[in-house]
């Protein structure tokens, strides 16, 4: 059976087969070698299209307003040989064959992520009600569990041609993907996972507990109902593309691989041996950009020292609300209607709270029950998810107290790091009231809530019912052959563009999608051998629904 990847379903192109592809990805007329292209973010999609614009014979100019590495912020501990806590993607499927390629062309290592009933995890515990259950795999929970598991299982296969849908993705089977995802899109536009949940036969045959629970714990990851109210088509990509499964830890932090990246040598078309992203760019990003507007047929990028530069093309890579809020972008830059999409665009909440300790000290073993300490955690309480990071022998350990999202890290906001670590222990110590989880705590915390951060003022995109249209008009702006002359030139990406937000997938895809993209229009394009996701989009591209 083929390796499942990313491929689809809206758009079934190989992204990563394209920018593998011994042909290349294209050329660009010998008069525009060089020419400066500016790229506003130095996130995953920044970063990634900086690449690729360079390997064309092109000069990316990387703008970032704040912290380097976008929402794959690692931050070491003080006083530490590199040890962190990944305050954005920590938790990378295999299924992300794009991200993995350039992953490896970083250079960085992974191991298993300890994710619930995981063999990397050893042991969970799932703490509902007041009522703590211990396991080491499924079977141990009760059959309460097991039942809901097999009912998701039967609603994706009885109402979503699951089983089918997944296998015509892994052989690659673009008519076949379309025949079946296609009618799900029109049918399912307006349908929330909750509805797909209360109404699907094999929960109805259960009743609301059994619903609750699923919300509380889920699948793969942990609990589902922060997204209850999402879009069921966005939750069965994630199904579909197998992101929640099977998923991976970078060792020393996935910012590490956006460095190197940002340091390695790249092949070029046009730029000698050796020539970096960072020696490109003097060694250092530029600063934030306050303003976006058109200067004949460039755009005029105006940073926040009021340095103006006129480019052939910019890509936005920040998220999306960021156009309508941080940056004045001039009105006729973008489309009434895309303007309207980038408004309504939704994005989630989520905070974390890390502490360093001494040791990973959950491994040791309760003499009257025989099991570790402590074990990862899924529960009701504030913590929500706590996950537990060995670093190796003879090295501090890290706690990742609380992983929580939307009402739940709404909770969190306004306190300060030290208070959000008093409640977190105070929730564990309900659940585990014989550990002494404070005197193995090290150094300061580390936490994060990416609704306060004005970089970001949210963690990732959460699309609602209604949206598909809205995620349609911004995922295809990259095809700007039939703009207006006055919109084209400025391009957007990131996994807020994609079809599947929180995923760096999305963020690698979008910004590929975007390199075609300014490649043709500054008159390139890609080889017959190789085409590229414009040249196939037209054909295989994303159902358009009617307004």
């Amino acid at each position: 059976m083929s390796r499942l990847t990313a491929f689809g379903p809206d758009f079934p192109f190989d992204h990563t087969a394209w920018v593998t592809h011994p042909a290349g990805t294209g050329t660009i007329p010998r008069d525009m070698l060089g020419t400066e292209v500016a790229v506003i973010g130095a996130g995953a999609a920044g970063i990634i299209a900086g690449i690729e614009l360079m390997r064309l014979g092109l000069r990316p100019v990387i703008h970032e307003s704040a912290e380097f590495g976008g929402r794959l912020r690692s931050r070491v501990f003080e006083g530490t040989d590199g040890i962190v806590a990944e305050l954005g993607g920590m938790r990378f499927p295999v299924s992300s064959s794009g991200f993995y390629h350039y992953l490896d062309l970083a250079g960085c290592r992974t191991r298993p992520f300890p994710n619930p009933l995981s063999a990397a995890a050893g042991s969970t515990v799932i703490d509902l009600e007041g009522e703590t259950h211990f396991a080491r795999s499924l079977a141990d929970l009760p059959p309460l569990y097991a039942e809901i598991a097999r009912a998701y299982d039967a609603a994706l296969a009885g109402q979503a041609h699951f089983p089918e849908l997944q296998a015509a993705i892994r052989a690659r089977d673009r008519a076949r993907i379309k025949d079946l995802w296609d009618p799900l899109v029109s049918a399912w536009d307006e349908r929330t996972f909750y509805d797909f949940v209360a109404h699907s036969e094999a929960f109805q045959r259960l009743g609301f507990r059994h619903r609750e629970v699923f919300g509380q714990v889920g699948f793969g990851t942990g609990g589902w109902d922060s997204d209850f109210p999402n879009s069921m088509l966005e939750i069965l990509r994630v199904n579909l593309l197998g992101l929640d499964d099977d998923q991976r830890f970078v060792e020393g932090g996935v910012q590490q691989m956006l460095r190197r990246l940002w340091q390695a040598p790249i092949p070029s078309a046009h730029w000698p041996e050796g020539t970096s992203l960072a020696s490109l760019n003097g060694g250092a990003t530029r600063s934030r950009v306050t303003r976006l507007a058109r200067a004949g047929e460039a755009i005029r990028l105006t940073d926040q020292w009021g340095n103006e530069t006129d480019y052939a093309a910019v890509l936005a890579t920040c998220q999306t609300h960021l156009l309508t809020t941080a940056i004045e972008v001039e009105e006729a830059l973008f489309g009434q209607k895309l303007w309207m999409a980038l408004d309504r665009t939704r994005y989630m909440q989520a905070a974390k709270t890390f502490v360093l300790v001494d040791r990973p000290f959950w491994k040791d073993i309760d003499p009257a029950t025989g099991r570790p300490v402590m074990s990862m955690t899924l529960t009701d309480r504030l913590t929500r998810g706590t996950y537990f990071f060995d670093n190796g022998p003879g090295r501090p350990a890290v706690i990742c107290l609380s992983y929580s999202w939307m009402t739940d890290a709404l909770k969190v906001l306004p306190l300060s790091d030290e208070r959000r670590v008093e409640l977190a222990l105070q929730a564990l110590s309900k659940i585990y009231p014989g550990v002494d989880i404070a005197s193995h705590i090290r150094g300061r915390p580390v936490c994060v809530s990416w609704e306060a951060d004005e970089n970001f003022l949210g963690a990732f995109k959460g699309a609602l019912p209604g949206h598909y249209r809205y995620n349609h008009r911004i995922y295809g702006h990259f095809m700007q052959a039939g703009l207006p002359a006055a919109e084209r030139g400025l391009f957007l990406a990131g996994d807020g563009v994609s079809w599947t937000p929180a995923w760096v997938e999305g963020a690698v895809q979008t910004a590929l999608n975007a390199v075609w993209g300014i490649m043709t229009h500054l008159g390139g394009a890609a080889p017959a051998a190789n085409p590229g996701p414009g040249d196939l989009y037209p054909e295989w591209g994303p159902l358009r629904l009617p307004d």
